[in-house]
């Protein structure tokens, strides 16, 4: 079972993880930290320049390992997390911008802090939101996860902007003003503590001083004959915490690089001897302050699991469907891959056939073609050009030859027919052409080998549903010139005589037997109007055939076999072969790592929480 130091530990792992994976924000700035980094408890650590501040972080981890220097040293905000070991272990530190590197000299620790406040910041006295994260492994620390910030001041020096002073205090109230964080008010005993930097801005975050702990610094070096006991003992100002003395190390101390252990031993060596302070040396010095720390941090994490631990499912949920989104991870055997190749096949058919069947964009624009392309196009067609009167005169004639029709030009009605009937196959063609294209722009686009070769796939057998409908439509324009519907001829109105006497010419030979002038202009029109009425016919048969045709020779077969052929040349494949059809995308491979990554991490997280706050 898990306890409450494991939280800590595991607090800490989450705030380092979303740094890493890039869950606190772009720019490393407090006000940019979503809604889980700003439910996790953190200790800032606040006070104004030369107030002991980077001393008494020194003091908690029991190393000399900060910048020094007079002015702004602190220049970034520093996240130190402190890992607990086990007794004899080496003590060494890791960077965040250096994972694989380990520093156990901690004078190179300094180092790379002032090179890695230098490489945004440059050699000049600017600051930058930016944190440097650093952690440290030792047996001599407590678990806990404190921010060094920017020490505040008043006025700017030489090579800073006029700013400087309202800069610094903004960044230190981003991480302050969280109602989690922890304030650690850093203040010299040997200045007037209403005139603290730290204790002014405390007070404006957190006015009932629930979330300060007051720790007053140099008491070693106070006016001979002056105490700090009515700031430490809370009547000079009062807190909700106790306050906290701490003793650093002196100048000449840390001249002499004394070892922050037998620092600590002097410093409980002064409040034990110290008339001022001896009765309260148990709860005075650096040991005292961090344990002090941790207890309020478990406290703070105990009355915050509910939030968290809902936070983190929520977070869960969202990664899970995120996850869903991208894919999950491929598998490394055949086997497996074979089996997500035909998964994504499945995916990518049942797709293929929503947009088609509705749900998705696709089935009206095929529909569309139908019922709007299809029809302007059968508008379009020039037989008011072909059924002209010259036109139907010449190609009634040329029908002739030598001898002319005695009754009906049966002869040029079947030309004009058939010719015009020719006209048809462009609409035909075309639409098969367009559902073709509209069939063509529904592909799979995880990944770029697989969606070419399936993409090539579908092309292939596409193509061949194309070519049979056009096999097919173009078949049933050759049909209607095949065989011409006699019983719309027989239905047509009877010519009158030249005479125009109405009597009708009987055929039969039992009527009036005048002859009828079969080369007039109004016989000719007769002929190109029937004509039209039968093309007319044809037009309003084909509108509705053709659309048949398409679905059952291209839409029905891509629904039905769309990827019979791919299928049989991924059963041929070889887990070589196999993976390079898997070759992802690398930008969607590092979204998904990021993503997994992410989500164990919060698991774990959860399953610890879950685990502490049975235990309770």
């Amino acid at each position: 079972m898990a306890t409450m130091e494991n939280v800590i530990v595991l607090v800490n792992r989450i705030q380092r993880a979303c740094t890493v994976l890039g869950d606190h924000g772009g720019d490393g700035a407090a006000a940019s930290l979503p809604a889980l980094w700003e439910a996790l408890p953190s200790v800032a650590v606040v006070g104004g320049q030369s107030s002991g501040k980077s001393s008494v972080l020194e003091s908690i981890v029991g190393r000399d390992f900060l910048p020094r220097g007079s002015g702004i040293v602190t220049r970034r905000p520093l996240v130190l997390q402190l890992h607990k070991t086990e007794v004899g272990e080496q003590e060494y530190a890791e960077f965040l911008h250096a994972p694989r590197r380990r520093f156990t000299d901690f004078a190179l620790v300094r180092m790379e802090i002032e090179d890695e406040t230098d490489r945004l910041t440059g050699r000049s006295k600017q600051i930058s939101p930016v944190p440097i994260h650093l952690s440290i492994y030792s047996p001599n620390v407590v678990n806990l996860t404190l921010i060094d910030l920017p020490g505040l001041t008043k006025v700017a020096t030489e090579g800073q902007p006029e700013s400087i002073a309202q800069d610094i205090e903004n960044m230190v109230r981003l991480y302050v003003e969280k109602p989690n964080c922890i304030i650690l008010a850093i203040s010299p005993a040997n200045q007037d503590i209403a005139t603290s930097d730290a204790i002014k801005l405390a007070r404006d975050v957190d006015p009932t001083g629930e979330r300060t702990f007051g720790v007053l610094t140099k008491l070693d070096l106070m006016d001979k004959g002056t105490d700090a006991l009515d700031v430490l003992e809370g009547r000079a100002y009062k807190l909700q915490h106790p306050w906290v003395g701490i003793v650093n190390r002196s100048q000449a101390d840390i001249n002499r690089n004394v070892d922050m252990i037998i620092a600590r031993e002097k410093e409980q060596e002064f409040f034990h001897s110290s008339p001022e302070y001896a009765h309260l040396a148990s709860r005075m010095g650096s040991e005292y302050l961090a344990k002090l720390l941790s207890q309020q941090l478990e406290a703070v994490i105990r009355a915050r699991i509910p939030s968290i631990t809902s936070l983190i499912n929520k977070t869960i949920d969202e990664l899970e469907s995120e996850m869903d989104h991208l894919g999950r991870p491929i598998g490394s055997d055949a086997g497996a891959q074979l089996y997500l190749v035909l998964e994504l096949c499945r995916a990518f058919d049942k797709i293929f056939k929503e947009h088609l069947d509705g749900g998705r964009p696709g089935g009206d624009r095929i529909y569309w073609v139908f019922d709007n392309q299809l029809p302007a196009a059968l508008r379009k067609l020039p037989f008011d050009r072909h059924l002209s009167l010259p036109n139907v005169k010449r190609i009634v004639s040329q029908a002739d030859g030598y001898q002319p029709h005695l009754i009906a030009p049966e002869q040029g009605y079947r030309r004009l027919i058939e010719s015009a009937l020719s006209f048809f196959r462009g609409p035909a063609e075309a639409s098969v052409d367009a559902v073709h294209n509209v069939l063509k722009e529904l592909e799979l686009r995880r990944f770029p080998t697989l969606q070419a070769e399936l993409a090539a796939a579908c092309n292939k057998a596409l193509e061949s549903f194309r070519q049979e409908g056009r096999k097919t439509t173009v078949r049933l324009v050759d049909m209607e010139s095949a065989y011409l519907t006699v019983d719309f001829f027989r239905k047509l109105p009877q010519e009158v005589d030249r005479a125009g006497t109405g009597y009708p010419v009987d055929n039969a030979g039992t009527g009036p037997s005048t002859p009828v002038d079969r080369y007039s202009d109004a016989h000719f029109r007769r002929i190109a109007s029937n004509v039209s009425s039968y093309i007319g016919m044809i037009s309003d048969t084909l509108k509705n055939t053709i659309p048949k045709a398409v679905v059952h020779c291209q839409v029905r077969e891509a629904k039905r076999s769309l990827l019979n052929y791919f299928y049989i040349q991924v059963g041929s494949k070889d887990a070589k072969q196999l993976a390079l059809l898997l070759d992802e995308d690398p930008a969607l491979m590092g979204r998904r790592q990021q993503c997994f990554k992410r989500l164990e991490l919060y698991k774990s997280a959860r399953d610890e929480i879950d685990a502490v706050s049975w235990s309770r």
